[in-house]
């Protein structure tokens, strides 16, 4: 198999994106070490377990002689409107699990490969294996970095997620993505926690998906007003990001949103069981959260709603069992009560 013959199975599975690098040790790596050393990364330790690995993908499979990166769409259709009281959850979590959608598609292209030439080895990646897949979607021309550190299509704008195939096939090279970003900077003075630092440099201890999802504690008491109704992940530097105006919707039905989690209220997820954690986020992103964190999220929420009747609400959920929870209910409380009155 080829690199057209490739790129035309991609499409076929429906990949709206996919090129080629050459395996090889990134220069990013040392944007890595930067971002480590100053502690940006938080409580992401595994970040630091693997370093090595992810500015070298020969590290790990030092068989890799070419990198295969696709990306697929998840932009929404429609936008619905927000009812009050309820949270946000972030595009590319309101579906299906995007690992699974695309590990299943990259699955096959792995098989293709391999059975194209036998003797080969190939294995498929989705946020898995220490591989930065932004990087190599940049090297394998399917994407720029942006400076909200997402990566970037003309066409298809930052709403889509990467999967990456190595394989032992000497594969034709595309040529590196131009960055076209430009002057543009609406990114950054969108994000209300003041994440990104820089172009294309980002604190993830201060950005409100690294809060909601991967920070387990309470949230400094500094960051929780910009946190707003965001209950898992955040869109607000990609929304803000010219690219996505005229970005397509997606065409895979796993990504379509579940009612569930298109607009959830905040009510039922503060009052969430351990059994309504498990079904909500059966098949999902949002697993990666565990239920003390949704409900704490959901009490931030609440608190930066204004909703004066919500105060009882979170003065019930204050006295929970959890103190992560109760810490976060009891401040949002306070926060409801400190508002001046219309």
């Amino acid at each position: 198999m080829n690199a057209t013959e490739l790129k035309s199975e991609a499409a076929r599975l429906g990949f709206e994106r996919c090129g080629i690098a050459r395996a090889q040790r990134l220069a990013d790596g040392e944007n890595l070490r930067a971002f480590l050393g100053e502690g940006r990364q938080g409580t992401m330790e595994w970040l630091a377990a693997d370093a090595e690995r992810r500015a070298d993908v020969t590290v790990g499979f030092p068989w890799a002689r070419s990198v295969v990166v696709a990306a697929l769409s998840y932009k929404p259709a429609t936008e619905e409107a927000q009812p009050a009281g309820t949270g946000r959850v972030a595009r590319y979590a309101r579906g299906d699990d995007y690992h699974k959608v695309l590990r299943k598609k990259l699955r096959v292209l792995r098989d293709a490969l391999v059975a194209s030439s036998p003797g080969s080895h190939a294995v498929a990646v989705v946020d898995t294996s220490a591989i930065m897949e932004k990087p190599w979607a940049r090297e394998a021309g399917v994407a720029w970095i942006g400076k909200h550190t997402n990566a970037l299509d003309p066409g298809l704008g930052s709403y889509f997620s990467l999967g990456v195939v190595l394989t032992s096939l000497e594969l034709e090279p595309d040529a590196p993505a131009p960055d076209h970003c430009g002057s543009c900077t609406r990114c950054l003075e969108a994000c209300p926690t003041q994440a990104l630092t820089a172009p294309y440099q980002i604190d993830a201890t201060r950005c409100i998906s690294y809060l909601t999802i991967e920070h387990a504690g309470p949230v400094d008491p500094a960051l929780r007003k910009g946190i707003g109704d965001w209950v898992f992940g955040c869109d607000l530097c990609q929304e803000a990001c010219p690219w996505n105006r005229e970005a397509p919707a997606t065409r895979e039905p796993g990504f379509a949103a579940r009612p569930s989690l298109a607009a959830p209220l905040l009510a039922d997820w503060l009052r969430m069981t351990e059994a309504a954690w498990t079904t909500l986020t059966r098949g999902t992103a949002l697993r990666r959260s565990k239920r003390s964190m949704l409900r704490r999220n959901a009490a931030i929420a609440i608190g930066n709603s204004g909703d004066p009747g919500a105060a009882a609400l979170l003065e019930e959920a204050a006295a929970d069992a959890d103190p992560v929870v109760a810490g976060a209910a009891r401040d949002a409380a306070n926060s409801l009560k400190a508002r001046p009155r219309p």
